[in-house]
C-alpha cells in the first residue's frame, strides 16, 4: 500500500481505535446515557444553535470568497455549508464535507484554484480563533476555576492545538504564492473585522451548544468553569485522526473533565452527548442533499462568463409533460 493510501486509512482507524478504547475502558452507561439525554428542548436547542452557527459561518465564507473576486450567493453558501457540516459529521476525517464544498463552489465560480483557496481561507480564520481563545481562557482564569487538574487541562489544549497549527502550516508553501489572496480574504478593512467577528459568534455558538450537552448530562459545574473543556473538545475535533469528529474529542473530553474533577466518564458522556446534539443541527443537510438531487437545468445568461451559469429547478410533473 502507498504511503498516501496508508496515510489516508491511518487516520480513521486511529479515531476508531480511540473509541474503541474507550468504550472498552469505560462503563457502557457513559455512552447510553448520552442517547438517553436527549429529549425535546434539548433537540430543539440543538437545531437552534445549529441554524445560528452555520448562517455565522456561511457569512464567513462570503466575506472571504467576494473578498478574494469571486461570486459566492447568500442562499447557496448557506445550504452548501449545512451540506458540508453533515458530510462532515458522517464520514471519516471530519473534513470531506469542507473538501466537496470547496470543489463545488469553484466550479460554479469558474476558478476552482481560488475556490478552494476561499474554504481553506475561511476553515483557517475559525481555526485560529478557536486557539486564540484556548489560549486566552488557559492564561486568564483563576486556577480555582479550572479545578486541580490544571496542568493537565493545559496539556490538553495545547495538544490539538500543536496538531492544528501542524496542519495549518503544511498548507502555507501552497499559499505563498496566492499571498495577495490571503491578504484579500482576511486582512483588508472590508474583510478582517467581519471575518473576526462572525468567527467569535460562532465560536460562541459551538460552545453553547457543548454547555447545553453538559447541562442535558446532569452537569451542574458552572459555564465559566466549563469553558476552557469546551474550548479543549473543539481543538480536539481538528485533529484529522477521527471518524465523523469522533475519537480525539471523546478522548480529550474524558481526560479534561477527570483533571477538573468532574469525573472522566462524565466527561465521555458529555462528549457523546455533543456529538449527537451537533449531528442533529446539522440534519437540515438533509433536506439540501436532496433539493440539490431534484432535475436542474444550467440557463447561460448572457453576459455571464463560463462556470456562472444560474440553475433553474424544472418541476418533474412539467418536465415529465414536455416528453
Amino acid at each position: 500500500m502507498r504511503a498516501p493510501a496508508l496515510r489516508r486509512w491511518a487516520r480513521p482507524l486511529i479515531g476508531a481505535a480511540l473509541l474503541t478504547a474507550l468504550a472498552w475502558w469505560y462503563p457502557l452507561e457513559s455512552i447510553t446515557d448520552a442517547f438517553a439525554s436527549l429529549d425535546g428542548p434539548t433537540i430543539t436547542a440543538a437545531l437552534t444553535i445549529g441554524l445560528a452557527t452555520t448562517v455565522l459561518c456561511a457569512a464567513r465564507w462570503v466575506l472571504v470568497a467576494r473578498g478574494v473576486g469571486l461570486r459566492l450567493p447568500w442562499g447557496r453558501a448557506v445550504g452548501d455549508y449545512y451540506r458540508a457540516v453533515l458530510l462532515n459529521a458522517v464520514l471519516p476525517s471530519g473534513i470531506l464535507g469542507d473538501v466537496h464544498r470547496a470543489l463545488g463552489h469553484g466550479r460554479y465560480a469558474g476558478d476552482l484554484p481560488r475556490g478552494v483557496r476561499a474554504v481553506i481561507l475561511e476553515r483557517a480564520a475559525g481555526q485560529v480563533v478557536l486557539a486564540a481563545a484556548g489560549a486566552t481562557l488557559l492564561f486568564t482564569l483563576p486556577a480555582a476555576l479550572l479545578g486541580p487538574g490544571l496542568f493537565t487541562v493545559a496539556a490538553s489544549l495545547a495538544l490539538p492545538a500543536l496538531v492544528g497549527a501542524v496542519m495549518c502550516l503544511r498548507r502555507v508553501p501552497a499559499l505563498t504564492a496566492t499571498i495577495a489572496d490571503v491578504r484579500a480574504g482576511l486582512f483588508t478593512t472590508g474583510t478582517g473585522p467581519g471575518v473576526l467577528l462572525l468567527s467569535v459568534a460562532a465560536l460562541a455558538g459551538h460552545v453553547t451548544l457543548f454547555l447545553v450537552a453538559a447541562h442535558a448530562a446532569g452537569v451542574t459545574a458552572p459555564a465559566l468553569s466549563l469553558l476552557p473543556l469546551a474550548i479543549a473538545a473543539l481543538l480536539a475535533m481538528s485533529v484529522p485522526a477521527n471518524i465523523g469528529g469522533w475519537g480525539p474529542r471523546e478522548a480529550v473530553t474524558a481526560l479534561t473533565f477527570g483533571a477538573a474533577g468532574l469525573g472522566s466518564a462524565t466527561g465521555l458522556t458529555v462528549s457523546v452527548l455533543y456529538g449527537l446534539l451537533a449531528l442533529v443541527a446539522a440534519l437540515p443537510g438533509v433536506l439540501v442533499l436532496l433539493w440539490r438531487l431534484l432535475p436542474v437545468e444550467r440557463v447561460q445568461v448572457p453576459g455571464e462568463g463560463p462556470g456562472q451559469e444560474r440553475q433553474q429547478v424544472t418541476p418533474l410533473v412539467r418536465r415529465g409533460a414536455r416528453r
